[in-house]
């Protein structure tokens, strides 16, 4: 089996602006580089991102967006492109629940982002996950396997050592303090996410791509997904606004 470096994000959504921001990164500073082997990922609102960027810098935490377009420019007033989030980030969340919610994205539009990212060198976290009616009518596996298929449809994979990552999200556990069962998520990305990678580019590559957690981690329940074996880190919502809070995460990434 890949060995794979825990990745803890930090998905800050619709707060923070960026002096609140600054502040926030400096309070995490100091706990979060004592913290070895873990991967550190923040990822503020658009308006944070060049000042948190200014403070991570000769630091090992990355900075990731929570969105993007998959066109390169044009008359597209109100959106970001690849590249200039590439001056900035390194990552760059897609597909999250409440944008396919709120706004309407498809994943044949989750796709076109995808591979747009990838064409400008940035990491996505794509984000899946069932609703809550999917999964009490046993539907979470073929949705789930179909969001992800769908998103990596045609992309350009096999050129990079760790090309994307996978945030197995239900979107019953977001933000509801209803977290899913440890074994739960580790049995599905067994079962169900990574055989699907599998499927489409090989083992290998699916050994190697890192599958996340989110929906409800919190600093008491972090540690019991991280000894899952499938479970690589997460990507944390709410919790990730408090410092104290999301350093405890990372150090329970640690092992």
């Amino acid at each position: 089996m890949a060995m794979r470096v825990p990745l803890v994000a930090g998905n800050w959504k619709l707060n923070k602006t960026a002096t609140e921001a600054y502040k926030l990164v400096a309070d995490l500073m100091p706990g979060l580089r004592n913290i070895q082997g873990v991967e550190k990922l923040l990822c503020p609102p658009f308006t944070a991102l060049m000042a948190v960027s200014r403070l991570i810098k000769d630091t090992d935490i990355r900075l990731g967006a929570q969105n993007m377009y998959w066109e390169e420019k044009g008359a597209y007033t109100g959106e970001i492109s690849p590249s200039m989030l590439a001056e900035f980030c390194q990552y760059i969340i897609l597909g999250h629940s409440e944008r396919r919610a709120y706004f309407g994205e498809t994943n044949e539009q989750v796709n076109r982002k995808v591979r747009a990212a990838l064409a400008h060198h940035l990491t996505p976290v794509i984000c899946v996950g069932e609703t809550l009616e999917e999964n009490e009518a046993g539907r979470a596996a073929g949705v789930v396997s179909r969001q992800v298929r769908e998103a990596l449809l045609g992309a350009d994979l096999l050129a990079g050592s760790d090309p994307v990552v996978i945030a197995y999200e239900p979107v019953w556990a977001i933000g509801t303090g209803r977290a899913a069962t440890a074994d739960g998520v580790n049995t599905l990305i067994r079962n169900v996410i990574r055989p699907t990678i599998a499927g489409m580019f090989g083992d290998d590559l699916a050994q190697r791509v890192r599958v996340l957690y989110g929906g409800s981690v919190n600093s008491g329940n972090a540690k019991e997904f991280f000894a899952q074996p499938e479970i690589d880190g997460a990507l944390v919502g709410g919790a990730s606004l408090d410092a104290r809070t999301f350093i405890g995460i990372c150090e329970a990434a640690q092992g």
